[in-house]
């Protein structure tokens, strides 16, 4: 098979099997591998490796992805055959490179597409709509979900794994409010800021926050840009400082530079302003390189991992997996795509039926560690808990996927909204008086 592809991606996909082989059959499973009998079942996993976006998130991804297929192996495998991870490379950002690395893994004959995010997500959904064996993502664009909706035929094999951007904009006003009614958090003013970058994704949280913002009791009174890569806060922290909000939402998304960020500002704050950081924080770095700065900044995710007793539970052998600071998005995204993959292919009994594959999916929810993933709507996407009036949302949370809402205590994230999955209350910040 791989003679017959074209000479670029010959290489491409002979480097990328071998870069695969040794994490599948390390010397602590070549005796459970080698011990099931049957085809292996391939699933295709782009993973950013050398672009500059994405790594960190890829990485955790990768990680879940891998100890999901650890744990299966050792149990004797997919129907007793044994699952295999196809690795290629991804530029996020490039819409040739998401479509090559879709590529690839049809080129690969895999049996499943899982993958963390693409910027570039309705080319890499055009390419994958060539081969449709199943594709799970945790994507977060409406725009991709858009597209299943308008054209559901051509994207039936497309599962995006958790709510969509738009609820972070949504929920954004209804937090602040429940902030302020525990108690722990007493407004100077009712004065929202709003910092945006420029990619869609963030754009897309902004118009969404300042839809829902006009039906809350607090209102906007800025918007300031950004432009990826941030060099230097300092010009963005006197804008903050001459606006004064009492509620500051920074709508970005790379840790690194979320660290700066707090350690200028913690260097010169906005005094009693509560300081929301859009789910960059969620990456591992983002606590090693910001340390003590870190603390009293909130931030949140549509997509992570809970702490009830099946969430304490993965964090627990991941992290003996792992050690180090875990990332708590992706690292349960991916390990819950395989398993809802395994649940599908184990119903269906035959993973090279795609479209018989997909229909289980579409019909049968399946509650992971990071909540309850139901495709069951016009969007394809999990469901959004807390119930916010939007599409797509959920009353209960055993019927959606909580949106966790985080407060760094003690170099440590702890949720703190919703109540359901709370670990800890509001703390004061260190600059608040």
């Amino acid at each position: 098979m791989v003679n017959e592809l074209p000479r670029t991606r010959r290489r491409v996909l002979a480097a990328t099997v071998a870069g695969v082989a040794a994490a599948e059959f390390s010397p602590g499973l070549i005796g459970s591998a080698f011990a099931q009998s049957g085809k292996p079942v391939l699933l295709g996993v782009p993973t950013c490796q050398t672009a500059a976006a994405g790594v960190a998130d890829d990485n955790d991804h990768w990680q879940g992805t891998t100890l999901a297929m650890e744990e299966i192996n050792a149990a004797g495998g997919i129907l007793g055959r044994p699952l295999k991870l196809f690795k290629t490379d991804v530029d996020k950002l490039s819409p040739e490179s998401c479509k090559q690395a879709i590529a690839t893994c049809i080129d690969a004959k895999v049996h499943a597409i899982s993958n963390a995010f693409l910027f570039a997500v309705v080319p890499a959904m055009d390419e994958s709509a060539k081969y449709k064996a199943p594709y799970l993502q945790g994507n977060t664009q409406r725009a991709a979900t858009d597209a299943f909706k308008a054209n559901p035929a051509k994207y039936s094999h497309v599962f995006q794994t958790d709510p969509s951007e738009v609820h972070y904009g949504y929920t954004y006003p209804l937090w602040l409010e429940a902030m302020e009614k525990s108690g722990a958090w007493k407004p100077k003013n009712r004065k929202v800021h709003i910092v945006q970058e420029q990619v869609g994704y963030c754009q897309t949280i902004s118009k969404t926050c300042q839809e829902a913002l006009k039906k809350s009791s607090f209102q906007l009174a800025a918007v300031t840009d950004i432009q990826f890569p941030v060099q230097d806060w300092a010009p963005v922290i006197r804008k903050l400082k001459e606006v004064d909000a009492g509620a500051i939402m920074i709508d970005h998304w790379v840790a690194a530079e979320y660290a700066a960020f707090c350690k200028q500002f913690r260097a010169n704050p906005v005094k009693n302003s509560l300081v929301y950081l859009q789910y960059g924080p969620s990456q591992p770095e983002f606590l090693t390189l910001a340390g003590d700065a870190a603390n009293g900044f909130c931030w949140s995710t549509v997509l992570g991992v809970y702490a009830d007793k099946r969430g304490s539970d993965f964090r627990a052998k991941y992290k003996k997996r792992f050690p180090g600071i875990m990332g708590l998005v992706y690292t349960g995204n991916g390990y819950d795509i395989v398993h809802y993959l395994k649940a599908a292919w184990e119903a269906t009994k035959n993973p090279e039926d795609f479209k018989a594959v997909c229909d289980w999916i579409r019909a049968n929810p399946y509650r992971g560690v990071c909540g309850y993933m139901d495709m069951r709507n016009p969007y394809q996407e999990a469901a959004h808990f807390p119930d916010n009036g939007y599409e797509v949302s959920a009353k209960t949370l055993e019927a959606g996927m909580g949106q966790l809402y985080v407060q760094v205590q003690g170099k440590e994230h702890k949720i703190v909204f919703p109540y359901e999955l709370k670990e800890s209350a509001l703390q004061k910040a260190p600059w608040w008086s």
